[in-house]
């Protein structure tokens, strides 16, 4: 077993050449969000800008003696209010991240999905933790565990996708996709099984890019190279997974916390498909954690400013 934390140090440590990026912090109004920020941009991952009630967040500075000389603060009265400030931020271009603070979920999300004001493109918008599993050689991609609920096929092509393209930003050129479903043979009396099978094809005809795919796959035999050879399984996924697609969000849920609690795992988190990557933090996460979660937005980021620079010339 590796040392904790090993595979989050790597990641963070790719982030050393480059320029923290800026990023809306929504509603820091309590310790753990405004530290975690604070945190983040000493360790020069972002550049916070406050979004909130600004005599509120001085206010719990004051208390957890945190020193906010030099950082933006953009003052809005509520949370409702801080998430539309925040991604209307994003809009204009003056940040290229968002981070949640104090609010729930579903406002800063809600923000970000609006048609007309939000940070829509033409994915849709999915979440992946990315875990660090004490047992495993390698961070592993989880998807969706946050976000969808219970994503159809269509939505299920995006979140695939989304995946991938992470798993590009992260380093690794062609990612091994499992499809997770109970079982690794196609049952008509299990949708998810036929799924699996739909999206192999679909990755075959060219309608997702960038990965090898299979599935249906148990988890057992989708990382564990052993229980994939006792089940006869020939494949160049099997066992070897980057990503692991569950097939709605309980189950990914689930996963992720069963890792976290059972398997000493840690998970930062990450929303993509938007404009701006946004991390979705917990009060529950590490520090370590926090840190990864930025790195992973900070590279996306950058990824991003390469792209559109290629585009440019």
């Amino acid at each position: 077993m590796e040392p904790k934390h090993e595979k989050y140090q790597r990641l963070i440590a790719r982030t050393r050449t480059l320029e923290p990026v800026p990023c809306a912090v929504v509603h820091p109004c309590d310790e753990s969000s405004l530290r975690g920020a604070m945190e983040a941009a000493e360790a020069r991952l972002i550049v916070p800008i406050l979004v909130g009630p600004e005599k509120r967040i001085r206010a719990v500075a004051s208390d957890c003696r945190l020193n906010l000389a030099g950082i933006a603060i953009v003052d809005a009265p509520h949370s409702e209010a801080a998430a539309e400030r925040a991604v209307a931020l994003a809009r204009e271009g003056r940040v290229e991240a968002l981070m949640k603070g104090s609010l729930h979920t579903d406002e800063l999300m809600g923000a970000v999905v609006k048609r007309e004001t939000g940070l829509r493109t033409n994915r849709r918008i999915s979440h992946c933790f990315i875990m660090d599993v004490p047992t495993l050689e390698q961070a592993l991609i989880i998807t969706d565990a946050a976000v969808n609920i219970a994503p159809t096929l269509q939505d299920k092509v995006h979140i695939v996708q989304n995946a991938i393209d992470l798993a590009h930003t992260l380093g690794r050129a062609l990612p091994k996709v499992a499809i997770l479903s109970a079982m690794e043979t196609v049952n008509p009396a299990v949708p998810s099984t036929l799924e699996a099978a739909a999206l192999c094809k679909m990755a075959d005809r060219g309608q997702i890019t960038g990965g090898l795919l299979d599935g249906p796959l148990a988890l057992d035999n989708a990382i564990d190279l052993t229980a994939a050879r006792i089940k006869k399984i020939e494949s160049p996924v099997a066992g070897l997974a980057d990503i692991l697609v569950v097939p709605d969000l309980e189950a990914g849920n689930m996963l992720a916390k069963s890792l976290t609690f059972l398997a000493g795992a840690d998970a930062a988190g990450i929303v993509l498909g938007a404009r701006v990557p946004i991390i979705l933090t917990s009060r529950a996460d590490s520090l370590m954690a926090r840190q990864a979660s930025c790195a992973v937005a900070m590279l996306i980021a950058h990824s991003r400013r390469e792209h559109l620079e290629k585009v440019v010339t």
